[in-house]
């Protein structure tokens, strides 16, 4: 489908003043929160546009497709932003540079096998919500013993719950992260990301908010 390029750089730079408006609310540094622009529902010739328009790191929400569409790339940082089946955690590894969604036993028991210590994210399901996987708060501690050795811990994730006020999910993140001497938290989505970054964001993960509109 044909790109608007027009409407692709609008968009891009109107997130980029949004989050830039939240770190001055904040009282924040906007070279803090890095954008991740998640480029899964958008076709694999757009990522050298996004590349000159400024973009440095990019999220793929599969393993397998991920590899196939920015396994070559270079000049950016590459994100494995969704849920990763263990059957998948090699092909993962040929090409994220961050992990964001390190949520379970299992997935820490497999990644321990690739000795490849990826950095990467905790994912917390702060909000109990059945339908999210995660790490209960209450688990974490556990859970961070077994993360020593296996990956490079960079912090903790979280989704918000659709169409709930996220500022609540976000502050206990932060604060669970406070408690464990954590510095990253990846969380905020197009519908939330100012509230992400108005509570202590390091990574935003971003795609409908750019994306809308410029395919035609």
């Amino acid at each position: 489908m044909p790109l608007d390029a027009a409407r692709l750089q609008a968009n891009l730079l109107r997130v980029r003043e949004r989050i830039a408006a939240a770190c001055d609310r904040a009282r924040r540094d906007p070279a803090s929160v890095t954008l991740v622009v998640v480029t899964k529902s958008m076709p694999a010739d757009i990522l050298p546009r996004l590349a000159e328009l400024g973009v440095t790191d990019l999220g793929e929400n599969r393993a397998v497709e991920g590899l196939e569409r920015v396994g070559s790339l270079r000049g950016c940082r590459r994100h494995m932003i969704g849920h990763l089946q263990t059957n998948k955690v090699g092909k993962m590894l040929q090409w994220a540079e961050v992990l964001h969604s390190l949520d379970r036993s299992s997935l820490i028991r497999e990644l321990a096998k690739h000795n490849k210590r990826p950095p990467s994210f905790v994912q917390v399901n702060v909000s109990g919500e059945a339908s999210k996987g995660g790490f209960r708060p209450e688990e974490m501690e556990g859970a961070l013993a077994q993360c020593r050795g296996v990956v490079e811990l960079l912090g903790l994730m979280t989704m918000a719950p659709e169409g709930a006020d996220a500022r609540p999910h976000f502050r206990r993140l932060r604060e669970l992260a406070e408690r464990h001497g954590l510095r990253g938290l990846s969380m905020g989505m197009s519908q939330d990301f100012e509230a992400g970054v108005e509570e202590g964001a390091t990574h935003v993960r971003v795609g409908t908010a750019i994306f809308e509109g410029v395919l035609i």
